[in-house]
C-alpha cells in the first residue's frame, strides 16, 4: 500500500484491475468478476463504486487510490494482509478514515493485518 499511484495501471480502468486479480485467484466468470469488485468497492466505503470501476487511477485521489489497493488485496480473501504504510502521503483526516476501514475489514472478513509503519501516533491508534 506504500505508494497506491505507482501500483495501479494506469492505462486500465480500475474494475478491469481488481476483476483480473479476481479471476486470477478464483474460478469466476468475467461478470461474477466484476460484480464481486463492485462489491469490494462498497466494502472499502467508495463513493459511486459503479463510477469508479470505469475509472483510470489518475481520475482518483490518494485517499481513493489507497482504498482501491485495499480492495485488490481483500479481493483474494487472505488469511493475512501484510499493510506496509498503508497510510503515507495521506492528510491526517483520510488516514484516520483508511485505519478505521482497515479495522472494520480486519472484523468483516476476519483477517489478520500485520502494519508496518515509521508513524509512532499510527501504532497507538485504537484497532
Amino acid at each position: 500500500f506504500q505508494d497506491p499511484a505507482s501500483s495501479l495501471n494506469p492505462v486500465f480502468q480500475i474494475g478491469d484491475q481488481i476483476s483480473r486479480v479476481i479471476r486470477k485467484h478464483q474460478n469466476l466468470s468475467e461478470r461474477e468478476a466484476r460484480g464481486r469488485a463492485l462489491g469490494l468497492l462498497e466494502k472499502v466505503k467508495l463513493a459511486e463504486p459503479t463510477k469508479i470501476m470505469k475509472q483510470y487511477p489518475y481520475e482518483l485521489s490518494g485517499g481513493m487510490k489507497q482504498r482501491v489497493m485495499i480492495a485488490i488485496a481483500l479481493s483474494g480473501n487472505p488469511d493475512l494482509l501484510i499493510a506496509d504504510e498503508p497510510t503515507t502521503n495521506l492528510d491526517v483526516t483520510i488516514q484516520a478514515e483508511i485505519l478505521d476501514l482497515m479495522r472494520d475489514l480486519q472484523r468483516d472478513f476476519k483477517s489478520s493485518i500485520l502494519h508496518i509503519t515509521h508513524n509512532l501516533a499510527f501504532s497507538f491508534h485504537p484497532h
